[in-house]
């Protein structure tokens, strides 16, 4: 089955998963009448079940498989999905020229194209396109020796979705709230792996309209707000790999169990600045969160957030921040369990101090 490949991801794991699809599906009504609507639709759908896999070479076919792994894209990631012996036994020789396959039969594999229809619960000539993405089949799960880690595809950046969002309701059950004169939000965007410049991405002026909203009907409003805000670009951060230290600054070296990182770089990959750090770190004091540093190697290249997207286009004072996990962007992740306690506390705190560390500082 074809697939394309999206972003940078480490490819070498995907070759030892199973894999499932997940995604969105778009329907068409049945014989133009769907539960008593006529409208187009979509769905989400999320196959639980391993139908995929990418396999290795063995190694007697490649004898240098373990001084390099440099794979063809095109050809040497392509998923297993059937084979036409079996298809052909359970669907028979003709599955394509089928009336259930006809819509799709063209574009997808028809197997593919049963096994969403019957998640879904309709029939095949119902859909009419999709999105679907691979996924490692495996659940999260506690790991190590004494429990301490986390196992997890996409803890980059789920982490910090499912923490901002935990702390912000936390926030929210403080009567702090009511004597805040500031808007309290989180925003989740999609796309940020991959430039980030789409309608859903951050890169769009979506934040901005919604901002521009609810910034109040007064002129100028929304331009004084920027500036005597507060962005918090949560993305995970690079911990120290211990059979890699030497990839990390030698008095920069994030560890798990240490606290969250602060992420700094002087050509403005991230949008920290002394005085957005200063502001985390008295937000972190109050809240009895330990921070460290990052910043790159000088003989090493630097990943980006959408903080300095978002930061240039809004002009709001920003500090990139993230807990430190390993094997970022690989098919399963790797972080310490302390991180997520961690980052709800900041986040809560930040929500709760924030206005009144502004309101006293002269920064």
């Amino acid at each position: 089955m074809g697939k394309y490949s999206r972003g940078s991801a480490i490819f070498d794991p995907w070759s030892t998963f199973s894999v499932i699809c997940v995604g969105l599906v778009d329907y068409a009504p049945a014989c133009y009448v769907f539960q008593n609507d006529s409208k187009l639709g979509h769905r989400l759908v999320h196959v639980k079940r391993p139908i995929l896999r990418v396999p290795n070479i063995a190694i007697h076919l490649m004898r240098d498989m373990n001084e390099k792994f440099s794979p063809n894209k095109e050809t040497h990631l392509q998923p297993i999905l059937a084979t036409s012996v079996q298809e052909e036994l359970e669907y028979g020789s003709k599955t394509a020229e089928t009336s259930d396959f006809k819509q799709e039969a063209d574009k997808h594999h028809p197997v593919l194209v049963h096994i969403l229809s019957g998640e879904l619960g309709m029939t095949a000539d119902q859909i009419m396109d999709f999105e679907l993405c691979l996924a490692d089949t495996q659940p999260a799960c506690l790991g190590g020796a004494l429990n301490e880690f986390i196992f997890a595809p996409r803890l980059d950046n789920l982490l910090n979705a499912y923490t901002a969002m935990e702390g912000l309701l936390d926030a929210c059950n403080n009567e702090t709230l009511q004597q805040d004169p500031n808007i309290r939000m989180i925003s989740l965007f999609d796309n940020e792996e991959v430039g980030s410049q789409s309608a859903q991405g951050a890169g769009s002026t979506f934040q901005e309209l919604v901002l521009r909203r609810i910034s109040g009907p007064t002129p100028g409003s929304f331009e004084i707000a920027m500036p005597r805000s507060l962005m918090v670009s949560a993305d995970q951060a690079h911990a120290v790999h211990p059979n890699y230290s030497e990839k990390h600054e030698d008095q920069h070296r994030p560890g798990l169990h240490k606290g969250i990182v602060v992420k700094h770089n002087a050509n403005q990959r991230y949008a920290t600045t002394a005085v957005t750090a200063a502001i985390l770190r008295e937000v972190a004091t109050r809240s009895h969160v330990p921070l460290q540093d990052f910043v790159v190697r000088n003989d090493s290249p630097c990943g980006s957030t959408i903080g300095p997207i978002m930061s240039a286009k809004l002009g709001m004072p920003t500090v990139d921040i993230g807990g430190p996990q390993l094997s970022m962007h690989s098919i399963r992740e790797m972080c310490c369990t302390s991180s997520v306690l961690q980052s709800i506390k900041l986040y809560k705190g930040f929500f709760e101090f924030f206005p009144e560390i502004y309101a006293s500082s002269n920064l």
